[in-house]
């Protein structure tokens, strides 16, 4: 199973940005218990070459491990050595697209416009990722742009939350990219990381939700996570 398709049936990519060392791994566990089973982690995030390193080898089959805010060739070239799984960038950059081929990573480039997101599929681009789609007009952006465009996978991200997330879904994306609204600061400094795996588990049970009523069949998030590209990166 592709990175796509794992995305495609877990629907959320929790988004770690700018959090202090020594919170990330109760965060990252929280989310693991919560049912997340993708991680996005910004390159604005203190050391997190060698922090995906080590989360990849403590969640190997449990969490699917990408880097975001990738925004050159460069920066995927040092995603990609630290054996992030797939790539998100916030703007389409054809040659962070062009590095992720060449080694067989996905890349989710960020786009907003017809052009953007055709452009990003013409160079390779398996899905984009429709930011900010809040700004944008949530669901409704999202549904109106699929119109004509709805053979291209799109990820929404920007201002998804428990609030909107079904309307989301219902529009047509494929997955979502929450950060804040999910990974919440506050909590975090508080140390209630028991609200957060709560609060996991709320999102996670909507797209279960969802993907019931959407196939019939309710697929478990708590299923032990194949690896879509073997045992190594």
């Amino acid at each position: 199973m592709s990175i796509l398709e794992v995305l495609n049936r877990e629907k959320i990519m929790a988004m770690i940005r700018g959090l202090r060392p020594d919170t990330v791994d109760r965060t990252v566990e929280a989310l693991v218990q919560g049912g997340i089973r993708f991680l996005e982690v910004t390159t604005n995030t203190e050391g997190v070459y060698e922090l995906v390193e080590r989360l990849r080898q403590r969640y190997e089959g449990q969490l699917l491990i990408g880097i975001g805010t990738v925004l050159d060739a460069d920066m995927a070239a040092k995603s990609i050595d630290a054996g992030a799984q797939f790539i998100v960038s916030p703007n389409l950059d054809e040659e962070v697209i062009s590095y992720g081929l060449r080694h067989e990573i996905d890349v989710f480039p960020g786009v907003m416009t017809p052009t953007e997101i055709v452009r990003a599929v013409k160079v390779g681009a398996k899905a984009v990722k429709v930011f900010p789609t809040g700004s944008l007009g949530g669901a409704a952006y999202l549904k109106e742009i699929r119109a004509p465009l709805d053979h291209i996978p799109m990820i929404a991200s920007g201002s998804v939350g428990l609030n909107n997330l079904r309307d989301i879904l219902d529009a047509g994306a494929i997955g979502v990219g929450i950060g804040g609204n999910l990974v919440k600061r506050q909590w975090i400094e508080a140390e209630r990381f028991n609200e957060i795996q709560k609060l996991a588990r709320e999102f996670v049970d909507i797209v279960a939700e969802f993907q019931a009523q959407s196939t019939g069949v309710l697929l478990s998030s708590s299923m032990v996570m194949e690896d879509p590209q073997g045992s190594g990166s």
